[in-house]
């Protein structure tokens, strides 16, 4: 997740349980961009000893391999590409999501970037760009190269995350690619990530928002796999994982403003509230002081009741929840 799941975010999450792999926030790349110094820290000062993976966005194919090259001298175990971003910003630029309206050149793109990197290359994906029956042409594509692995955002650029995942399309890619195929949205508690594999046989599942609400859903998913209960977080915990966010944030930030911080931590806290009272995100929203911010999440938090495993059902994060457990 672009502008959260940075090093602060990493380093908070190792302490939580973490992710098996990682991925940075991407890299935009250009015809004059250099990596962005604050993004590779993530890869240089990894606090988790976890695999990491480099992200690259953009369509300027000889930028792209001058990046990538860049990107190889740093400790990473591959280089990601990202083709699934839906923001209007990103696509258009036909760079992401953008750039599956243009086949062709994501043919050649991939063609160029395996030739060019040594090591895992690895891509991430949506469905399609307006409706999921390109599918077909697009897998052929990622057939046709040697990438490593593939990540699948289980929705076209233009449903962005409105709707249910199209599993069949998981499913298929999973039963055509020789490579691995990792599903990836929609993932927001234990009974969503064991549908979608249940539906998909994925290799994995690929998890950005729903680990931004709960830190512990990957040890949660890892014991429910192994048959065992996963751990129900406590209003208590959930709070002391905010204490977390706030001051591992801050530590990294230059020229610490409490002022600024309470409201980069409103973007985080944004995805936190889902499945809360209301009220919760309603007033965080106009706090303006860190004393402001701790007293209302004490107000909503300091109980040692088990937090809401979803979000709200108004949520794009639980958007499709029903569905995809349904047909399970």
């Amino acid at each position: 997740m672009q502008d959260v799941t940075n090093l602060s975010f990493l380093e908070v999450l190792h302490r939580y349980g973490d992710a098996d792999i990682y991925v940075t926030e991407y890299f935009r790349v250009h015809s004059d961009s250099r990596p962005d110094p604050w993004i590779l820290r993530s890869i240089d000062e990894n606090p988790t000893g976890r695999p990491i993976f480099a992200q690259m966005i953009g369509q300027d194919i000889d930028a792209l391999i001058r990046t990538a090259g860049e990107l190889a001298v740093h400790p990473i175990a591959g280089i990601d590409l990202n083709l699934g971003c839906p923001a209007p910003v990103v696509c258009r630029k036909e760079a992401g999501g953008g750039l599956l309206r243009n086949l062709p050149k994501v043919d050649r793109i991939l063609g160029s970037l395996r030739d060019a990197i040594p090591g895992r290359f690895t891509v991430k994906t949506r469905v399609g760009y307006h409706s999921h029956e390109e599918f077909d042409e697009l897998l052929a594509l990622f057939a046709r190269h040697a990438i490593d692995a593939l990540a699948i955002h289980g929705r076209t650029v233009v449903e962005r995350y409105q709707t249910p995942v199209h599993t069949d399309c998981v499913r298929q890619a999973v039963e055509t690619l020789k490579c691995p195929v990792i599903a990836n949205g929609n993932v927001v508690d234990v009974e969503t990530g064991r549908a979608y594999h249940a539906r998909t046989g994925c290799a994995g599942l690929m998890i950005g928002r729903g680990a931004i609400r709960n830190p512990w859903l990957f040890e949660q998913l890892r014991s429910a796999f192994l048959g065992k209960p996963p751990h129900p977080p406590t209003g208590r915990e959930l709070l002391g994982y905010i204490d977390s966010l706030y001051q591992t944030i801050a530590s990294h930030t230059p020229h610490f403003d409490p002022k600024l911080h309470v409201q980069q931590m409103k973007k985080t806290m944004v995805f936190v509230t889902q499945g809360h009272d209301p009220d919760f995100e309603f007033q965080l929203r106009r706090c303006k002081s860190q004393e402001e911010f701790y007293d209302i999440c004490r107000t909503f938090l300091d109980h040692n009741d088990p937090v809401p495993s979803l979000p709200s059902e108004n949520s794009r994060l639980f958007c499709g929840f029903s569905e995809l457990t349904r047909q399970t």
